[in-house]
């Protein structure tokens, strides 16, 4: 369970801005967050206004976020970037994007919500799907993204050899035969999120989409015709979503102040309340007490206590000629 904001105590808007600061700025973020973002803009735009008297407006661009750091490198001048994986923004720390610091600037070590990969399964649950073990068998069908550009598809992968190692009490021959074989049951890898989430409503591909229970909860919501059942694994993995003001651009650019402002937003109980109505699992007590109704238990184990820590994972797992590499080829 991710830590509750004890007594969160953020920074207001400045009264003024500064006459030359830009009047946009561009979030890069993950690719099945455009609603969610699309309605924290549609507040907070007004908010920031009734503030500071200064008419912004905060662009969009959505796509897997290992894709959306490379564009950033190679050009995407985005001003703040709302991840789903720590590891892509290490990247722009790595590049000289984002100040090294960038975790210790916003409250939960600068991650906002949290959700954690869970199941969406088809009408009836006609495979009986209830957890991971259930998505090695010869009869199942999954749908989930490509792991190599896709952070949501990276925690599916972490939280099943996470499951592995500990039904298999640490043994990770057995545990990479496991996630071997969750790979080979996958009829299709699409880059970001929401193209599997396509696949598997619109195509009608697989027996089993596995994305963050967001996502699930929200494409059962939106297809109530097609009577799709949310399965919550007993155990997941903690996928925490961090944020960071990317230095080089704002410094560029001179946006530094409302991009850090929108940032700080997303913690107040508005931004909160929106990201627990669009289903995510927030920080804040007070908003999580509120929606607690819509979430069924779950017990989350984190990447530190299970991968010794996001470098110790990047090393690993996910470097060039890494364990991902190993499992995933031929895929």
């Amino acid at each position: 369970m991710a830590p509750a904001l004890a007594s969160l105590a953020l920074p207001g808007f400045a009264t003024a801005a500064r006459a030359d600061e830009p009047t946009t700025i561009l979030n890069a973020s993950y690719d099945i967050a455009r609603e969610l973002f699309e309605a924290i803009n549609k507040q907070f735009e007004p908010a920031y206004k009734e503030k500071t008297g200064k008419d912004i407006k905060v662009d969009q661009s959505h796509a897997g976020t290992s894709k959306q750091a490379r564009s950033i490198v190679e050009g995407l001048a985005a001003d703040v970037v709302t991840f789903n994986q720590i590891t892509d923004i290490q990247f722009l720390v790595d590049k000289g994007f984002v100040a090294k610091d960038w975790q210790s600037r916003l409250p939960n070590a600068s991650s906002p919500w949290y959700s954690f990969p869970a199941f969406l399964v088809r009408e009836g649950n006609p495979k009986g799907v209830k957890n991971w073990d259930d998505l090695v068998r010869d009869d199942v069908k999954l749908v989930f993204p490509n792991p190599k550009t896709s952070g949501n598809a990276r925690y599916t992968y972490l939280a099943a050899y996470a499951y592995a190692l500990e039904k298999f009490g640490g043994d990770t021959a057995k545990a990479d035969a496991f996630v071997k074989k969750l790979f080979s049951n996958v009829v299709v890898f699409d880059t970001g999120g929401r193209g599997a989430t396509t696949s598997f409503v619109e195509r009608e591909q697989g027996d089993v989409l596995i994305t963050f229970e967001a996502e699930v909860i929200s494409v059962k919501d939106a297809y109530k015709d097609k009577n799709f059942q949310v399965v919550v694994p007993p155990v997941s993995l903690l996928a925490e979503f961090p944020v960071a003001v990317v230095d080089k651009v704002v410094d560029k650019r001179g946006s530094r102040k409302i991009a850090t402002d929108y940032l700080t937003w997303l913690y107040s109980p508005e931004g909160q309340r929106i990201a627990a109505e669009a289903n995510n699992r927030v920080a804040d007590a007070a908003v999580a007490e509120e929606f607690k109704s819509k979430f069924a238990p779950v017990r989350l184990v984190k990447v530190e206590d299970v991968f010794g820590g996001w470098q110790k994972v990047q090393a690993d797992h996910f470097a060039s000629g890494g364990k991902l590499d190993e499992l995933f080829v031929g895929q």
